[in-house]
């Protein structure tokens, strides 16, 4: 046994999952013209990968990068609506990452499909003040025991 086989037996239910896109239905997300299909959720830490579907003119509204944030775009492009880096893009074929705390309104001008890595769900600021998360859970009561944001 080599240092870095675990002492249990390695199952492929317990070391390898394969996520077949192709197969797997778009799921409205409470943003209007967003859709996901989420690749892989850790509903404890919330780390979640997801293909992210958007179309034109789709706006996800203010919301924060409780930590680092990837996205690679796969056709169309992400925009800065509104934040400190207003007008900042990223096109198809470009990845993007904001940095812990970043601030901002994202939107799609012709639409767009992204790979989207978050490793704490982000926090979106209501109108009336609450702070949620993407489902619209209060963040702090969700997320708050990750020790982030």
């Amino acid at each position: 046994m080599d240092a870095i086989t675990p002492k249990s037996k390695v199952t492929a239910d317990t070391h390898s999952h394969v996520v077949r896109p192709a197969e797997m239905e778009w799921k409205p997300t409470r943003f209007p013209g967003c859709e996901v299909k989420t690749l892989l959720m850790d509903p404890q830490t919330g780390l979640m990968t997801a293909l992210m579907r958007f179309a034109p003119g789709a706006v996800l509204p203010d919301h924060e990068h409780v930590n680092v944030e990837q996205t690679y775009v796969l056709e169309g492009r992400l925009v800065d609506k509104e934040g400190p880096a207003e007008g900042i893009e990223a096109k198809t074929g470009e990845f993007i990452w904001r940095e812990v705390g970043s601030r901002h309104v994202a939107w799609c001008p012709e639409g767009g499909l992204m790979l989207a890595i978050f490793q704490v769900p982000n926090k979106f600021y209501e109108a009336d003040g609450r702070i949620t998360d993407s489902a619209g859970k209060i963040w702090d009561e969700t997320w708050g025991h990750t020790g982030k944001g």
